[in-house]
């Protein structure tokens, strides 16, 4: 198995640490102005298994193994009680991710809907989502003449899957937006 230093991170790569697989969100090389001093590598990383980020500083000397990550394209079929049910395109074998694991990528999934997700030694741990989803607004305030007086031209807008953005003044119930995963912006119609 072929090494990482620390030195050749860049974002979206998976490392290991301590037998936990991480994403690097972000990379940040911090060159001392003293003599004889390392460089040091700041990090920002995600852990796959959990979700949680932290920022973690390395020598450049250090070196990470690649973990036993796999990437799968699945649909999202269903949620229920128990957790949110997915799709292999591949061995169309159907697998649950439950409700920590998906966390707040929740609202953006929706009943067809094509997306990556990252398997650690066989088992399904964590969603890549696309960059933008298509929704359907459920529930909007009708836009009045003038609000776009008080500086700002949207208005508060709850989705299909439940989350609730500002779209613009014209957007109205039955509509379709598109929005930003990462963000959780509205981008405008779809």
């Amino acid at each position: 198995m072929a090494l990482i230093g620390a030195n050749e991170l860049k974002k979206k790569l998976l490392i290991e640490i301590d037998g936990q697989p991480y994403n690097v969100l972000d990379v940040f090389f911090a060159t001392p102005t003293a003599r004889g001093a390392s460089t040091m590598v700041r990090t920002r990383l995600k852990n796959l298994l959990n979700g949680s980020v932290l920022e973690k500083s390395f020598k450049t000397s250090e070196k990470f193994a690649e973990p036993n990550v796999e990437m799968a394209n699945v649909s999202f079929l269903y949620s229920d009680g128990e957790g949110y049910h997915f799709m292999d395109f591949e061995s169309f074998e159907q697998f649950m991710l439950s409700p920590e694991s998906v966390g707040d990528d929740r609202y953006y999934l929706k009943e067809g809907l094509t997306l990556e997700i990252f398997k650690f030694n066989g088992q399904a741990v964590s969603l890549q989502l696309p960059q933008y989803v298509e929704l359907a607004v459920t529930y909007t305030e009708p836009g009045a003449r003038g609000n776009t007086a008080a500086g700002g031209a949207t208005k508060m807008a709850r989705l299909e899957t439940g989350i609730e953005v500002q779209v613009a003044l014209f957007i109205k119930e039955g509509e379709m937006v598109r929005v930003n995963t990462q963000t959780g912006d509205v981008m405008g119609r779809a």
